[in-house]
């Protein structure tokens, strides 16, 4: 029977980057511990058609899905709280919703019509919506809308939540608005005007929030929410306190003392169905493993956007993920690669070494020396991608004797390419959702340090990359004491590297961060996580 699905929709006002993403993981998160189906939209009103083109210093990183979505970093929140796999079509932008809706035209389904914002392209976006809800039959569906409230990109899609409110019926919907109470250092004061703006510019588009998420620095004062309740339209009980904690893991258990599930529940005509008491011992045992962690391990994260730590925001959850496991705190410093190179002697300090993926020549030497340190020294390593590729470029150069080994991606013309151009990869001119994406099955080598993380010949990881290991040099690299435990497609890709003389030296051309979940840290991070703190 198909289920008549309920809708939360989260806008944001003031700034960006207020935490709109972690309040909508959270309210999904306490909806599932309430025995609901439930799964999270995210809404980016850019003109790009999936987040793959950008630059994670400028947007955080691209967050890839089973199903080969390059999407926004969102979706990997709601994938690690909710502890289930997300499909790209659950990240919406501007530009998906514009070609459908040009298509459609081209096709001649609008013929006699002229076509507009209103209703051609609320109409798509409010179909793109119920679709994911109905084709999933779930009981409550998140959707967060992306930037701040007065954007003009964000206006169709604030109409049609609009619109959608007035047919699914109120008692289906409910608006949650994320805003900002900031504390002045001079008085101390939480200022509500902020959030009163945002709430005006909210409702002068036709849209009246039911709750309130205030995000400030220490919990929200008495007088600061009956404020915002008088000026905003909401009732005191229904505005809540959304300040800053020790791990976004315990937003949930804060939104959850503040009553936020009844209410929900009350509005949405639901009284009376919210039992959490089995579901809550399991979630609350994985956020307590990540408090009171024992002696620190300093992990150094060599990368090339590391100005912007969401650049890299899944691997810093899986490293954290892992650390909690084994009741250890990981202590991460990010450093760049491109300015590296005079002094990585520096790097001896640290008890492991990671390399997250990456593109480009920029700090490729850097990454290059990086990989060669660690094996030399004999501290646990671990390379993902752009970490695993030049690893193996690194072990060319140092151990094989190709002095000038190097990828084709950083240097088109060199005299060994270790690494190059996927061969189907050589025709494609268009950059945009054209690299090798998404889940696909590895099979892995008994008796290797692969088989023995995964406990298992075949495997499936997520992938994001145009350039491969290249085969002509396999012989050499076996013959010198590199392993390649685990291949794809037939043995035409490798896909894990490992030396198996070494502490703890792995490589993989996947990226295992994104299948990481609190609790269930995923097994490559787990084992160098192990690795690093026996030192």
């Amino acid at each position: 029977m198909q289920t008549e699905t309920k809708y939360i929709f989260v806008t944001g006002g003031v700034m960006s980057g207020l935490g709109k993403g972690v309040v909508s993981s959270s309210i999904a998160k306490l909806l599932q511990l309430s025995n609901q189906k439930v799964s999270c939209v995210k809404i980016d009103p850019y003109l790009n058609y999936d987040a793959g083109t950008m630059n994670p210093i400028a947007h955080g990183e691209v967050f890839v899905t089973d199903d080969g979505g390059e999407c926004d970093m969102d979706i990997g929140n709601y994938e690690r709280f909710l502890n289930q796999s997300i499909p790209k079509t659950h990240n919406i932008t501007t530009a998906q919703i514009y070609s459908s809706v040009i298509e459609a035209e081209r096709r001649g389904e609008y013929l006699g019509a002229c076509v507009q914002i209103i209703p051609h392209v609320t109409d798509a976006i409010k179909d793109r919506i119920r679709n994911i809800a109905k084709s999933e039959n779930l009981d409550v569906l998140v959707v967060e809308c992306g930037g701040t409230v007065g954007d003009i990109e964000s206006l169709p899609f604030l109409e049609a939540l609009r619109q959608m409110r007035l047919e699914e019926g109120t008692s289906n919907v409910v608006f949650v608005h994320v805003t900002l109470a900031p504390s002045l250092d001079v008085v101390g004061e939480q200022k509500t005007k902020p959030t009163q703006h945002s709430v005006q510019e909210l409702r002068r588009i036709g849209i009246q929030p039911d709750l309130m998420a205030v995000r400030c620095s220490r919990p929200l004062e008495t007088s600061a929410k009956r404020k915002i309740s008088l000026f905003s339209n909401v009732s005191e009980k229904d505005v809540f306190s959304c300040h800053d904690a020790q791990s976004i893991l315990m937003v949930p258990q804060m939104l959850y003392d503040q009553g936020i599930v009844d209410v929900i529940f009350k509005k949405f005509g639901k009284i009376g169905l919210v039992n959490t008491s089995t579901n809550w011992d399991k979630w609350n045992a994985i956020v307590s493993s990540f408090a009171n962690l024992k002696d620190s391990i300093k992990i150094a994260m060599v990368g090339k956007y590391v100005k912007l730590a969401d650049s890299y925001v899944s691997v810093n959850d899986a490293l954290k993920h892992a650390g909690a496991k084994i009741g250890r705190n990981v202590i991460i410093d990010w450093i760049d690669s491109e300015e590296l190179n005079g002094n990585i002697d520096s790097l001896s300090k640290y008890n492991g070494i990671i390399v997250p993926g990456g593109f480009g020549e920029r700090g490729a030497e850097g990454i290059i020396k990086t990989a060669n340190f660690a094996r030399e020294k004999n501290i646990p390593y671990l390379g993902i991608c752009f970490g695993f590729q030049l690893a193996a470029v690194a072990f060319g150069r140092y151990v094989c004797g190709l002095s000038n080994a190097n990828s084709t991606e950083i240097n088109p013309n060199t005299e060994y390419p270790v690494i190059d151009l996927l061969p189907e990869q050589k025709f494609i001119e268009n950059k945009g959702g054209s690299l090798r994406l998404g889940a696909n099955e590895i099979k892995i080598e008994n008796n290797t340090l692969g088989f023995k993380l995964y406990k298992s010949n075949t495997i499936s990881k997520r992938h994001r990359h145009r350039y491969e290991f290249n085969q002509k040099y396999l012989e050499l690299f076996n013959s010198n004491g590199l392993t390649f435990s685990g291949y794809s497609d037939n043995k035409k890709r490798m896909e894990i590297l490992e030396i198996p003389s070494h502490r703890f030296y792995l490589g993989v051309q996947f990226h295992p961060e994104f299948s990481s979940r609190p609790g269930y840290p995923e097994e490559s991070f787990e084992a160098f996580i192990q690795a690093s703190s026996s030192i």
